[in-house]
C-alpha cells in the first residue's frame, strides 16, 4: 500500500504562490527539496506540493475536510483567503471554494465522512 499521498499544485510564480499557500496553511512551509517546489504536510501521510509547471498551472484541483467548516473558512478569510460561499452538496456534506492565484482550486469540505 502506498506510504504518502502527494497533492501536486501547478503555478507559475512560485515566491507568489508559497506567500498565497502560506496564508491558506497559516504557516510557512515544511520542506523547501528544490527551488522550483514548496511543500506542506497537511495530515500524517497527505502532502501538497506547490510546483512551478507554467503549461499546467491553474489546472489544478485538491479538495481537504475539514472538522467546522465555518470556522477553517472565517480563518482563512481573515489571513486575506477568500473563499466564497458556503453550499450545501448532499447528505450533510457542505463545500467551500476558493481559487489560488493561478486558478487552481481548493474545496473545504464539511461533513465529510469516510461512508456515506
Amino acid at each position: 500500500m502506498f506510504g504518502h499521498v502527494f497533492a501536486v499544485v501547478a503555478v507559475r510564480d512560485i515566491d507568489a504562490s508559497n506567500a498565497w499557500y502560506e496564508r491558506l496553511f497559516d504557516r510557512p512551509a515544511d520542506n523547501n527539496p528544490m527551488p522550483s517546489l514548496v511543500e506542506w504536510q497537511a495530515a500524517p501521510a497527505a502532502w501538497v506540493q506547490v510546483t512551478v509547471d507554467a503549461e499546467r498551472a491553474g489546472s489544478s484541483q485538491f479538495n481537504v475536510a475539514v472538522e467546522d467548516l465555518e470556522s477553517f473558512v472565517a480563518s482563512a478569510r481573515s489571513r486575506g483567503v477568500e473563499f466564497g460561499d458556503i453550499v450545501e452538496a448532499n447528505k450533510g456534506v457542505r463545500l467551500c471554494s476558493v481559487s489560488d492565484p493561478d486558478g487552481n482550486s481548493i474545496t473545504a469540505i464539511g461533513g465529510f465522512r469516510e461512508r456515506y
